[in-house]
């Protein structure tokens, strides 16, 4: 029986809810919402997971938060990888990124780390070939800011107002990703950044 696993990027913890590099979990904590998903921890992966069934397929998907902060997800998503026995191609990665203004979505396959640490993480844990669902939080980002206290600080309330807006569409997306494939959803997310290189 074949696995999509569904991981959603960011860091644990109470003083990283609401940042910018936590919009993965935001995201896949509104799928599991969804879909009446109950998130359970599992330590010998250090990653919550959420087990759905898709009611007419009858396949599985395994929705993950990696617990091992954000320069440690390649680490627990290699672990789930190999215990289900799931090729990277299967595995669907939603992150944030700095490239993309708030709001946009992206979906791509091949790439480099861009300077997140997270992705930076799964190329050297999981290798390359995993789909990256890019949600944009910012850019440019103020000038003289460093990175990473940019994409640990919060959303401003206009951007935020953005997201609360877009969860909806990010979902959809999602889930036009997961039933349909990445050549459709690159078709129909990526059409406002087709002047954009992916």
């Amino acid at each position: 029986m074949s696995i999509t696993l569904i991981a959603g990027l960011g860091n644990p913890g109470r003083e990283y809810r609401g940042t910018r590099h936590n919009l993965g979990f935001v995201v896949v904590d509104a799928l599991a919402a969804a879909e009446s998903l109950t998130w359970k921890k599992e330590p010998r992966f250090e990653a919550e997971t959420a087990r759905w069934t898709a009611r007419r397929s009858g396949t599985t998907r395994l929705l993950v938060k990696p617990q091992t902060f954000m320069n440690g997800s390649g680490r627990s998503l290699r672990q789930l990888l190999d215990f289900h026995r799931v090729p990277v191609e299967s595995l669907i990665v939603i992150h944030d990124d700095l490239t993309l203004e708030v709001g946009r979505v992206k979906v791509t396959v091949r790439g480099s780390a861009g300077g997140h640490n997270g992705i930076e993480s799964l190329l050297e844990h999981v290798g390359s070939g995993f789909i990256r669902f890019r949600l944009g939080i910012g850019a440019p980002r103020p000038a003289g800011m460093d990175i990473k206290d940019f994409v640990l600080g919060k959303f401003s309330t206009d951007e935020q107002t953005i997201i609360d807006q877009q969860l909806k569409h990010f979902v959809t997306g999602l889930r036009l990703l997961i039933d349909s494939g990445y050549a459709r959803a690159m078709n129909t997310l990526n059409r406002r950044d087709q002047h954009e290189q992916s």
